[in-house]
């Protein structure tokens, strides 16, 4: 049973490294040192009214701090378009700001241009959400699109007026405005509020449109997304590329399903790229930042749209991003957006629904408690890699009643072996199907019952301990927190390998030892092979989290502690000797077996 369970733990773990290494795909990261602004594509020429000419230079704006950040994305050409009413004069633009984010607005087309995450760090600078070198004919974030494509050109083009230069959100709400009105009756507002007691990273989209007297119920675009880079996909430590999500109620054949999470990838939006129904929450993630709309059960419509790309340098991976399209069926748009890190306490606070965008997959159960945990520790602590040895150090305590007993029934099992072997010998020449073979599991379970054994309860602690070795994987894959934060010493980055390789060295050496000090029933050939398996989770855990092998190293160290004192209680191994079936008949006939041969 022992050997069982082992070679089921290294099969397990041969399975998770063989879809790390070979099914998953590899991930492709979305930004890059090179940044192209986006030049906009020719568009059909705009209604005759009352004309003017556009602008056939851009202007750029002195307001832009982050020489990263192109002022806008769009290249105005010349075209005929509606003599403005309400607007602006030259392009530039609007930075908002907070101490958790830097967001630079555009006055053409009133759409971002950038949204960067101070407190997230991507190679020593902000994380930035909205990504670059993109083609010219992608959208920015919140443009526009009407039915009528020539409105959808001018809300893009236009030049919207602003009611401010630039925002600082400190303790209160702020809005930032944007308006636009031509002689031709086309009026457009947008207003982005954003209120740091709701959440840093939540901004509420109001738009209104017209024309003439006639409202519009207008579309939100959002292009290629996401951007922050996660890093890279190696064996254990997977980083999931972006993709879609949503979570409510869709509807299908005509019916509402009941409420749960979708989560298409770029070939699932190539087949079904339009989804409806009651959303609570939808948009696009990636392993570590979310881009969602927060609708709450309203009914909405979104069309998503795989967008592959080139890859930014040469031989380098192809991105495929994806971008969608977000109507609200009320007849008017206005929707909270979440943009920021999928920490479940911030996501939390901003909209409990949105916790359901961490994917942790059927171990949630398990996971959530840990990770609430770890969090708590951390809290007094202030180091992850110690709050994970802690953490460890209170599970181990849990279940020392579970490994103590596992020891003494192996250990009990381990005396018995030449018993249950001469059981096994005196029935090895029945075939399988015989009937009298059924003695044979008789015997054992009454040898059992006299010793008090029981061969499940050395291995249930050892099954037990899976799950939660799994969930420390999910958790520390997961989890943001984990991003980049630093240990001691080498380990700089607990959610990447160790650099080194010196803990998954150091936990190889520690299996070896558990495993020598584990009582055992095999034979010494079938121990001799046991002992490659260490050497096997060695080679795997090379690539694994570092904080993920922290743990595995220090619940092998407490084993091998807990296991030494087991031992000196139950004592040294008491070794019985079992005489042959021969001599046990001639003792029993009075010095002639029962067969009558001498």
């Amino acid at each position: 049973m022992e050997r069982r369970v082992l070679v089921a733990v290294f099969l397990s773990f041969l399975v998770l490294y063989v879809y790390s290494a070979l099914i998953v795909p590899p991930f492709s990261p979305t930004e890059g040192p090179a940044v192209t602004e986006r030049a906009a594509a020719p568009a059909p020429t705009a209604p005759p009214p009352p004309v003017a000419v556009a602008p056939s230079a851009s202007t750029s704006s002195s307001d832009v701090v982050d020489p990263q950040v192109p002022t806008s994305r769009i290249m105005p050409i010349d075209r005929l378009i509606p003599e403005p009413v309400i607007g602006d004069v030259a392009p530039r633009d609007i930075v908002v700001e907070s101490n958790q984010f830097r967001a630079v607005f555009t006055n053409r087309g009133a759409e971002m241009v950038s949204w960067q995450l101070k407190n997230y760090l991507e190679a020593g600078s902000p994380v930035e959400l909205v990504p670059r070198g993109l083609p010219s004919n992608e959208p920015w974030p919140f443009a526009l699109a009407f039915q009528e494509e020539n409105l959808t050109v001018l809300a893009h083009e236009a030049l919207f007026r602003p009611s401010s230069s630039n925002v600082r959100v400190g303790d209160r709400a702020e809005v930032l405005t944007f308006e636009y009105e031509d002689a031709g009756g086309f009026r457009v507002q947008k207003a982005f509020r954003f209120d740091p007691v709701i959440s840093p990273y939540v901004v509420q989209v109001t738009v209104e449109a017209r024309l003439g007297a006639t409202p519009l119920n207008p579309a939100i675009r959002w292009g290629p997304a996401l951007g922050g880079s996660p890093g890279s996909s190696s064996m254990f430590a997977f980083r999931q590329p972006p993709r879609g999500l949503l979570y409510g109620r869709v509807l299908a054949d005509g019916v509402m399903q009941e409420i749960g999470m979708e989560r298409p990838d770029p070939s699932d939006v190539v087949e079904q790229p339009v989804y409806q129904g009651q959303m609570e929450f939808l948009g696009v993630d990636n392993h570590y930042f979310l881009a969602a709309a927060v609708p709450g059960a309203e009914d909405a419509s979104i069309v998503f749209r795989s967008v592959p790309l080139a890859p930014l340098v040469p031989d380098g991976s192809v991105r495929n991003l994806i971008a969608f399209d977000l109507t609200l069926n009320s007849g008017s748009f206005s929707a909270p957006f979440f943009l920021g890190p999928k920490d479940f306490d911030i996501l939390e606070a901003a909209e409990p629904a949105l916790v359901r965008a961490i994917d942790f997959g059927w171990l949630s159960f398990l996971i959530v408690p840990l990770h609430r945990s770890l969090k708590w520790v951390y809290g007094f602590v202030g180091n992850w890699g110690w709050s994970i040895i802690v953490l460890t150090v209170v599970i181990n305590i849990l279940i020392f009643p579970l490994r103590h007993k596992s020891v003494v029934s192996m250990r009990k099992m381990q005396e018995i072996q030449p018993e249950m072997k001469a059981i096994q010998d005196r029935y090895a020449h029945l075939k399988t199907g015989d009937p009298a073979k059924q003695k044979m599991s008789g015997e054992m379970q009454d040898l059992f019952r006299k010793h008090g054994a029981n061969p499940v309860s050395g291995c249930l602690p050892m099954l037990l301990t899976m799950p939660i070795l799994f969930a420390f994987y999910r958790l520390l894959s997961m989890s943001i927190e984990i991003r980049g934060a630093p240990f001691m010493l080498w380990i700089s980055d607990l959610s990447m390998h160790d650099p080194w390789y010196i803990t998954p060295i150091i936990m190889g050496v520690t299996m070896m030892i558990t495993q020598r000090l584990t009582p055992s029933q095999a034979d010494p050939t079938q121990q001799k092979v046991m002992m490659f398996m260490p050497v096997m989770f060695t080679f795997m855990f090379l690539w694994a989290p570092a904080g993920l092998v922290l743990y595995w190293l220090t619940s092998n160290v407490l084993g091998i502690g807990q296991q030494v004192v087991t031992n000196r209680i139950i004592g040294p191994l008491k070794v019985k000797t079992v005489r042959p079936a021969a001599e046990r008949r001639v003792n029993k006939s009075g010095g002639k077996p029962k067969d009558g041969k001498k």
